[in-house]
């Protein structure tokens, strides 16, 4: 979103100034060739001018009389015009004394009007008229027009900055309305969840692509309401309903066992069928305490507890498993504090995450437990020194029936409902179980995040 609204910002800026500098670039070469253009028509002008104040041919007078009416008219307009008439063979009559020492060069091959540089009266624009075999060459300095020209530029340059900075301001605010529907259909899929998949993103009126995305994705998560609503409901259902079946047989194998009580053989295949009956229990209740968590009717009883007391004693059983399996242990960080949660079902979440590592964590390795204060969150991490999972198997192994590989190959043991159930006690506390691998060396990091919320004492009475 950020990289989004980022480019269209760019974008926008980029747009509006290419286009003022664009427009200002045009502008500029008009008003280059609109001065010079006014130049050469006052140039023209005087060369009407020079020819009256002659009063006869140019060509025919002699070339005393011309050189000292050219002096005459050239000394009433000399701080505006140069002046020089020369022969078509090359040779200068006449050079009006602004000049200096400086010569106009011949400009008839070029064109009548052509832009030199004249040391030391710098740029010029000069014209040539053609009168018989004289040309009379009128020249203006360039000066005034580009120091015009100059300032054009300057306000030109600030105003190419300035766009910029105004369309950054203006670009930013046109991303952010026309991002606004894209934002809040992130923010409202952030917040749909397995647990809370009623929620809708608000459909923005009219019916431009925008809206048409909203209301798709609108019916796509109804469909995945109305399938996610099947899934559990026929866990619930099927649990319940398997439970019966399940006490039958348990009676069944009970009075069977009586019977062949003196049948070595055929009291140790009941005895099978009673370790299966207890797995398909543990199954069914497992399945409803999941349904129950996910759908948010599993009562919580939350209280206040000492979080670093909490840590200790779970850490204290988690010693014991670890010595059991020849691992190392260790509380890694331990932060004081107070959190509301439910003691049990948070116990239960732990001794889940830990069994799952002591099952994947090879001989002579260990692995970690942290409890951490951060803001408004209390994170607790257990980090293994086992294999790892595949980026793609990070998410999987919430889901059911999903079991962790154990190292060497193989799955570890159990129905694959225990992370599944872990971060449904994660959720229904407000917050969430997530795994990542560790960047220091192989293994995993269970993260458990939940707000650290603290019931407010009862009021003294």
């Amino acid at each position: 979103m950020r990289s989004m609204s980022r480019r269209l910002t760019l974008g926008y800026a980029l747009a509006v100034t290419v286009t003022v500098v664009i427009a200002l670039a045009t502008g500029y070469w008009l008003l280059e060739h609109a001065l010079l253009g006014n130049l050469n028509q006052l140039q023209e002008a005087e060369n009407i001018e020079v020819v009256q104040d002659l009063g006869a041919d140019m060509a025919t007078m002699p070339e005393a009389e011309l050189v000292r009416k050219l002096r005459a008219h050239a000394a009433a307009d000399e701080d505006l015009f140069f002046f020089q008439v020369h022969e078509a063979a090359g040779r200068v009559i006449f050079r009006s004394p602004s000049l200096g020492d400086s010569v106009l060069p011949d400009l008839s091959p070029s064109g009548p009007s052509w832009t030199i540089v004249l040391p030391p009266h710098g740029r010029v624009y000069v014209s040539e008229f053609v009168h018989g075999h004289l040309h009379l060459q009128i020249g203006s300095r360039l000066g005034p027009t580009e120091q015009l020209l100059g300032k054009y530029r300057q306000v030109g340059a600030g105003l190419a900055v300035a766009v910029a900075i105004v369309s950054l301001g203006l670009g930013y605010g046109i991303s952010r309305l026309a991002l606004g529907s894209v934002r809040d259909i992130r923010a409202t899929a952030q917040r749909i969840s397995a647990g809370n998949f009623g929620e809708r993103i608000p459909v923005p009126p009219g019916r431009d692509e925008v809206a048409e995305l909203v209301r798709l994705l609108n019916s796509t998560f109804d469909r995945l309401q109305a399938a996610l609503k099947q899934v559990r409901q026929f866990s619930a259902d099927a649990s319940h309903e398997l439970r019966t079946p399940l006490t039958l047989v348990r009676l069944n194998a009970e009075r069977l066992r009586t019977q062949v009580a003196a049948d070595p053989e055929a009291t140790a295949t009941v005895d099978n069928l009673f370790e299966a009956v207890a797995q398909m229990n543990r199954l069914i209740e497992q399945l409803l305490f999941l349904a129950k968590a996910e759908s948010g009717v599993l009562p919580l009883a939350r209280e206040a507890h000492d979080t670093a007391q909490f840590i200790t004693a779970i850490g204290e059983d988690a010693a014991v498993l670890a010595e059991d399996r020849g691992l190392r242990f260790a509380i890694e960080r331990n932060d004081a504090g107070r959190v509301a949660f439910d003691a049990h079902l948070l116990r239960q979440l732990l001794f889940n995450l830990i069994s799952n590592a002591v099952s994947v964590v090879p001989a002579g390795r260990g692995f970690t437990l942290a409890s951490q204060r951060l803001d408004d969150r209390w994170r607790i991490e257990v980090r293994d020194e086992g294999p790892g999972l595949p980026a793609g198997q990070l998410e999987q192994v919430f889901e059911r029936f999903v079991q962790l590989p154990r190292p060497g190959g193989g799955a570890a043991g159990g129905h694959g409902l225990g992370l599944a159930i872990s971060r449904g006690i994660a959720r229904l506390h407000g917050g969430d179980l997530r795994a990542t691998n560790r960047t220091d060396r192989s293994g995993l990091v269970m993260a458990v995040d939940l707000p650290a919320e603290v019931p407010p004492a009862p009021a003294r009475t």
